[in-house]
């Protein structure tokens, strides 16, 4: 239990001090939203002051002092309330980050859990079997991980979709097709995050391949791993319980990172396949100088990154003795 309230205490002034850096940064730089939003409006019709001043108190702008600014956003902040978004004002931002949140965790999520278990089984088995067939692919992969995504990205449309065909350009379904639960819906939405999800794939798996490979080499000449093989073990049970076992513990780390940001959304990604998720709609955050939208997009990633790595911590303390160990020896 004191383990875990050190984490928790770890991790509670770590999300104060990404909530007081995520409300001070968008006050620090140039314009606010009341002007973007009217610079928009300003060639249909002239705006009133009145209107200006309503539009201020509905997007949170005043002059109030700094620190009663920031109290007020953490009121906000807790009671759910992220305001108005300035691209698709009027709707509010907790809406638009929840239409766009599902699409990204759907792709970028399933894509980095996927790239994650391939590169780690194909890494614990070139790491076993050196200079084997599956050792020949950490080659091969780490060309294709050498390639700039923007390039792979369309050169994979550019092939694959526009010249054979075999996957549509773009977009996150058939524009025909009306949305909901059916089948003919869901498989739509399938069908076209292969090709985003594959590209994800292909660029990712050779650094987990690749590290847990490297690992993997490192742990078997450990005393322990000789010891279980001198016993007699069976060569699966070396591998797979001693060997494998540790060498993926630095790997944990590395995914508990990557999916924290898969809530980011790969905004290449994204942005080369038009797909609606949570990085194409940062991307027109920035544009727009839409400060609410990239505020609460910049809140759920942290959420989701601390998040993470907390669960990973917990998980570690499962998977490696020592970390109970040395949490105990410290609390004495």
């Amino acid at each position: 239990m004191r383990f875990l309230g050190k984490k928790l205490m770890f991790y509670a002034v770590a999300l104060l001090a990404a909530l007081s850096l995520n409300f001070l940064i968008p006050r620090l730089a140039p314009g606010n939203p009341v002007d973007a939003v009217l610079a928009r409006q300003s060639s249909m019709a002239p705006v009133s002051p009145e209107a200006r001043h309503s539009l201020e108190l509905l997007l949170g702008v005043n002059d109030q002092p700094l620190w009663q600014q920031y109290l007020r956003y953490l009121g906000q902040i807790f009671s759910g309330d992220l305001g108005r978004s300035v691209t698709f004002f009027p709707a509010p931002v907790g809406d638009i980050i929840g239409q766009a949140l599902p699409w990204t965790l759907g792709l970028v999520g399933v894509a980095t859990v996927v790239s994650f278990t391939l590169g780690i089984s194909l890494g614990a088995l070139a790491g076993w079997f050196r200079r084997g067939v599956v050792d020949s692919l950490v080659a091969g992969s780490t060309m294709l991980a050498a390639i700039p995504y923007f390039w792979l990205a369309l050169a994979a449309l550019y092939f694959l979709s526009a010249g054979l065909g075999w996957f549509p350009l773009g977009l996150g379904y058939d524009v025909e097709i009306e949305p909901g639960w059916s089948g003919e819906f869901v498989g739509n939405v399938g069908y076209h995050a292969l090709l985003p999800a594959l590209t994800i794939v292909v660029s990712s798996l050779a650094g987990w391949l690749l590290g847990m490979r490297n690992m993997m080499v490192s742990t078997m000449g450990e005393d322990y791993v000789v010891t279980a093989q001198a016993k007699g073990l069976s060569l699966r049970r070396v591998m797979v319980t001693y060997a494998a076992r540790n060498a993926v513990l630095p790997s944990v780390s590395g995914v508990a990172v990557s999916l924290g940001f898969v809530v980011g959304g790969a905004i290449v990604t994204e942005a080369v396949f038009s797909y609606p998720g949570i990085g194409f709609t940062l991307l027109q955050a920035v544009r727009n100088s839409d400060y609410p939208l990239m505020q609460g997009i910049f809140l759920i990633i942290t959420l989701a990154v601390l998040g993470a790595n907390l669960l990973v911590d917990l998980l570690y303390a499962v998977i490696d003795p020592r970390v109970r160990t040395t949490a105990k020896a410290g609390a004495r």
